[in-house]
């Protein structure tokens, strides 16, 4: 039985490589084929899942055959492809330089891997108990999604292709109240009285903070009325961190810089008021949604992310993924449910707090002057890489996501993501590198025994990133830790809520794994939207060798609301920055700051009298300039 099973894998391997074009081999999928099929052009499977499993079978049993036609090719046709589990590229999927597995879209077509479940059967809303008196008679509500019979939690709805807004206490960030103060040893925080009265539904309910570069997520346990001000306490862990860790605080007390920290509520059917927005009763497994005008709900296609990860490429240290390119592939539809589940307060970038505490007296053996201690983990990907060397993405598409778009984690080298559109993001756009384990304090170096570990000559380069950190204001455009030769260059960067550039991790003037880092030639415009203290390029701790050079810096959004109006910069060294070279950036005036930075900075003509041809080099090149259309 195990022979004629052996025989059967043959002649199919066989067969493909017969069906080969003149390149690569082929294996053809789309969205109304069967994976029962021979995986031809006129019989395609209907997943990747099964494309990568023969295209491994087919390296496995006849290897010198596919080498000898120069690798695989799967080939996608055009719609969405709806899964249920990650898309895991592993070791043995790889290939080699010569003969790599290539996934890419057929010509013309546009695939898209999707984490998503569809949401169907709108119907008008009757009377719904705590529903705006102005939203009666528009919203409407449908059946929550299930997966294995089971509700499906979610924090994001796109109808249409387009971002839905989750009902909230504000419906532009502008009109944001103060809040009034914070009992440090109670963990409670006072805010203003909601004008909506008696919510119903405290559980579920968030309040989200904005706290100078960061912004706090903090699930509402209970709100006690006191006439015009309300008592509002929180659930474990995130009230323990939100109370305990020093930066960035809620309340700053100096007038001048702008007094107390803005917030808004969101997630009650009171906040439901607005078009466009949404709210999820959970408990009633429904969804209701405010449509926005010209939207016909009978025909609407709403989608909520269910798989925080829907491309997984990974390996072993000692057996990486390599060689295997993604060309022309949309990713779309992660969710990410931990702020639900624990709350979301950061640290920086995005990088949420496990443990933070204020030092009294300051000091620790590695830094003297050091006030406080904090760890933290990150959030994941849409896409994520681990321990793959040699990967290529290449014209795809990540978009509408809970958190970041692309992760290249740890232990990667010699990747390439070049001409990628990454938008809708509620992270950053990429993140790359270490920013500290979870069991390393934030403020210590990183240098590694196993320097494997690192993520090392990666190239980041003519991508466009736009509408990212739409969710956790405080993440960035282009996030990278402890890398090592890396190069970001010819992005453009737009439309962010924070900084648009950050590079480095440690607040740290000691040397670490972390060097020869290359920022040239980045278009970075109309940034930090929501947050301040904030630049389109920022560094952090010791980088020797590291240049940041004719980069285009314009366009900066002023909110009313942060602590500080005049904190922000085009070009920012913070603390320990050290070994770096600012050199022919442009920006419309010198505004720059040098924060408690280390030895050996070099600061060259920068501002607006640098060359016009660093603002006609800078951004996307001529060949990818189609994205911004």
């Amino acid at each position: 039985m195990k022979n004629v099973a052996a025989k059967s894998l043959l002649s199919f391997a066989g067969a493909l490589l017969w069906l080969s074009a003149a390149g690569a081999a082929e294996i053809w999928v789309s969205p109304q084929g069967s994976d029962a099929g021979s995986g031809s052009q006129r019989q395609p499977l209907a997943t990747l899942r099964t494309a990568l499993f023969r295209a491994r079978e087919m390296r496995r049993l006849k290897p010198q055959e596919v080498d000898s036609c120069g690798g695989i090719r799967i080939v996608m046709q055009g719609g969405t492809y709806w899964l249920d589990e990650p898309v895991f590229v592993r070791p043995e999927d790889s290939g080699t330089e010569g003969s790599p597995t290539t996934v890419e879209a057929a010509q013309g077509a546009a695939p898209v891997l999707s984490g998503g479940l569809s949401i169907g059967r709108w119907q008008k809303a009757g009377a719904t108990a705590g529903l705006p008196a102005t939203a009666k008679g528009k919203v409407w509500v449908a059946e929550a999604p299930t997966a294995a019979g089971r509700a499906v939690d979610f924090r994001q709805l796109w109808v249409n292709g387009k971002k839905a807004v989750r009902a909230r206490s504000v419906n532009d960030a502008a009109h944001m109240q103060h809040i009034l103060k914070v009992d440090k040893q109670e963990e409670t925080i006072w805010i203003p009285t909601p004008s909506e009265g008696n919510l119903r539904h405290p559980a579920p309910m968030e309040l989200v903070i904005h706290q100078m570069w960061e912004v706090a997520v903090l699930r509402v346990k209970s709100m006690t009325a006191r006439g015009e001000m309300t008592a509002v306490k929180f659930y474990q862990p995130e009230s323990r961190l939100q109370f305990l860790h020093p930066w960035p605080p809620a309340v700053i007390q100096h007038d001048s810089l702008g007094g107390n920290s803005t917030f808004f509520l969101t997630n009650a059917i009171e906040f439901l008021d607005a078009p466009g927005e949404w709210f999820y009763d959970a408990r009633a497994g429904k969804v209701f949604y405010y449509p926005r005008p010209g939207e016909d709900m009978s025909t609407a296609q709403a989608v909520v992310p269910h798989l925080e990860t829907v491309l997984r490429v990974e390996g072993t240290i000692d057996r990486p993924v390599h060689n295997v390119r993604f060309k022309g592939i949309s990713f779309a539809h992660a969710t990410w449910l931990r702020p639900s589940q624990m709350g979301h307060v950061p640290l920086q970038a995005g990088m949420y707090l496990i443990d933070a505490y204020k030092l009294n007296p300051p000091g620790t053996p590695e830094k003297k002057t050091l006030e406080n201690q904090a760890w933290t983990g990150r959030m994941p990907g849409g896409v994520t890489v681990k321990n793959a060397n040699s990967i290529l993405f290449y014209r795809c598409k990540l978009e509408r996501m809970a958190a970041a778009g692309l992760d290249l984690v740890a232990g990667t080298h010699h990747n390439v993501v070049e001409g990628c559109t990454f938008r809708d993001l509620g992270g950053s756009g990429i993140q790359l590198g270490s920013f500290a384990e979870e069991a390393l304090e934030d403020h210590l170096p990183l240098n590694p025994a196993d320097e494997r570990t690192l993520c090392r000559n990666e190239r980041i380069a003519n991508n466009l990133v736009e509408d990212c950190a739409n969710e956790d204001w405080g993440a960035v455009g282009i996030a990278a830790g402890f890398v090592r030769d890396v190069s970001i260059e010819h992005n453009e960067v737009r439309e962010v809520s924070y900084s648009g550039i950050s590079v480095g991790w440690g607040w740290n003037k000691s040397v670490s794994a972390m060097r020869n880092n290359r920022i040239h030639a980045n278009h970075v415009h109309r940034y930090a939207r929501y947050m301040y203290d904030v630049s389109a390029i920022y560094t952090l701790s010791a980088q020797p060798g590291t240049s940041i050079t004719e980069n285009y810096v314009h366009d900066i959004y002023s909110p009313a609301y942060v602590h500080d109006r005049h904190h922000w910069f085009y070009l920012y060294t913070d603390e320990g920055s050290s070994y770096i070279t600012v050199k022919n950036n442009r920006c419309p005036a010198e505004k720059f700051l040098q924060n408690a930075n280390g030895p050996g900075n070099t600061w060259e003509n920068n501002g607006p009298m640098v060359s016009d041809e660093v603002v006609k080099n800078a951004g996307l090149q001529e060949e990818f300039k189609d994205l911004l259309e």
